[in-house]
């Protein structure tokens, strides 16, 4: 599946918005993919994802024996990827504003792990999602996420593959081009709206 077939699936679920957004990260943009619109289409998530698995199969070497994602947004992209690898998935949610395991979710010490996103931006997310997987003896091999909007710039600390890659602006709060100063930012994602 290539980029344009990646973006044309989050253009007919009316999940590739335009105007003002602050995103989880803190950074403000003129584009907001909204991730949930595309994977609440079971059919879609299941094809998006198994081309997503087959990208890992052909880039990584070794067998997967997990999938962890960080919730909210990598709940269903978690659970779809562990289907199409044919392993477990479980996630990490946050408590007190920290990633953690829950629900009686544990991880083998020494599991092989992949750990799941829908979105990369800056990577952050990402890096304290796998920090906790190593915290519980998990070893992850690799990370997933169906859009990269940093277009390869994010560093996770593990190779990162990506469906597609966007290069999408994303500006700290005190340097907003005029365009966007000019409007009010709505915050779409799970971490609340405005």
């Amino acid at each position: 599946m290539d980029r344009e077939e990646v973006l044309e699936h989050f253009r007919e679920a009316g999940a590739l918005l335009e105007g003002h957004f602050l995103l989880s990260s803190g950074l403000h943009s003129p584009m907001y993919l909204q991730c949930a619109r595309v994977l609440m289409d079971a059919k879609r998530a299941g094809k998006l994802c198994a081309a997503l698995a087959e990208k890992i199969r052909n880039t990584i070497d070794e067998d997967i024996d997990m999938v962890v994602s960080p919730a909210m947004g990598g709940v269903i992209v978690g659970y779809e990827m562990g289907r199409q690898l044919g392993v477990p998935a479980i996630f990490a949610e946050r408590v007190d504003g920290e990633f953690a395991l829950r629900r009686g979710f544990e991880i083998p010490r020494g599991a092989k792990i992949l750990m799941a996103e829908d979105i990369v931006t800056t990577g952050l997310s990402s890096r304290e999602c796998i920090d906790v997987i190593r915290k519980y003896g998990g070893n992850v091999v690799v990370a997933s996420c169906l859009i990269d909007r940093s277009n390869g710039k994010a560093d996770v600390g593990v190779p990162l593959v990506s469906l597609a890659g966007l290069d999408i602006p994303a500006y700290e709060a005190d340097k907003l081009p005029p365009e966007l100063a000019a409007t009010e930012a709505i915050k779409p994602g799970s971490r609340g709206l405005k």
